[in-house]
């Protein structure tokens, strides 16, 4: 096994319980304690890994940074083992904003998190929400040449609640006749499912042969793990892409009250970006936000996501039925 792989995912998953306690433990605002500005004094924003990173909340700090700024509010941030402990806290009333994907934003709504968009990432000023799921294997590989390849194959996934990791990669699969369905248990007669925890680790093991191939979004494979040193050009080759997927968003919790969603709203939309942010002070260079290096947030509705309720209708996810 790729020791970066082993060393990443076994830590994660030493992390798991802790994380999952101290979610459903800290607490989100308490509605009846509102600051001078007519904000909740304590908010708890969750999120989950695209990468195993260790220290997820240096890709929020700018964003932290403002949203206490803008809103007066204590801002807390928890990192999640998985979609379903952040999908829980909102229930729960112990998470009061969080980073979603796609189909865990529409998961919440199934299992009955009411949750408002505040706003869809992007990657650059002017750009478009949204981002494709690869198929991929290595380039040396020359039994595999299509996505039908992987039958019976040791292939790697994200995580069962990740649009581009798992939702996505099973439409693909159904409809190259692999799998008769996305359910887990489909996809397991079918392949021989690995989930990695994070796109990145999906994708260092299909580079390192521990699995035959696996899927990781886009912009993780073509740009963020080249830089980093983590993959090299053409180590890894592209058998299949998915539809362009509508972008991943934060939320609120519909149990801040509408006046305070919609201030939030026009926090993300008008100044969650790196312009402003740095032309604020609070961050520097790049001035990425999230640990998907986002430049900022747009405007985004729940009708967005239809698409994403198609592919799980399609798909019979376990995860789209609650």
């Amino acid at each position: 096994m790729h020791p970066y792989f082993s060393r990443r995912t076994v830590a994660a998953t030493a992390l798991a319980t802790g994380l999952a306690l101290t979610l459903t433990a800290c607490g989100g605002s308490d509605p009846d304690a509102v600051n001078a500005q007519g904000f909740p004094e304590k908010l708890t924003l969750a999120a989950i890994p695209a990468e195993n990173s260790a220290d997820l909340q240096a890709s929020y700090d700018p964003l932290l940074a403002l949203l206490e700024r803008e809103t007066g509010a204590e801002v807390k941030f928890v990192q999640a083992p998985d979609y379903a402990g952040v999908v829980e806290g909102i229930i729960a009333d112990n998470v009061d904003l969080a980073f979603f994907g796609p189909f865990a934003y529409v998961v919440a709504g199934v299992n009955g998190a009411a949750v408002s968009p505040l706003g869809a990432v992007v990657q650059e000023p002017g750009g478009e929400p949204g981002y494709r799921s690869y198929g991929l294997t290595r380039s040396d590989n020359t039994e595999i040449d299509g996505i039908d390849d992987f039958a019976g194959k040791d292939v790697c996934f994200v995580d069962p609640g990740s649009t581009s990791g798992f939702l996505y990669p099973s439409a693909g699969l159904i409809e190259a006749g692999v799998v008769e369905s996305g359910t887990e248990q489909a996809v397991a007669a079918g392949v021989n499912p690995v989930y990695a925890g994070g796109h990145d680790a999906s994708a260092l093991a299909i580079a390192a042969g521990d699995c035959d191939a696996g899927f990781a979004f886009d912009t993780m494979v073509d740009e963020t793990m080249i830089a980093s040193g983590d993959l090299e050009e053409g180590e890894l080759k592209k058998v299949w892409e998915s539809e362009t997927i509508a972008g991943s968003l934060f939320v609120a919790s519909n149990s801040l009250g509408a006046d305070v969603v919609d201030r939030l709203r026009a926090i993300f939309v008008d100044k969650a970006n790196a312009d402003h942010m740095r032309g604020a002070g609070l961050c520097e260079g790049e001035c990425r936000i999230t640990d998907e290096r986002a430049w900022g947030v747009v405007p985004a509705t729940d009708a967005d996501y239809e698409g994403v309720r198609e592919v799980c209708a399609l798909t019979e996810s376990d995860k789209c039925k609650g």
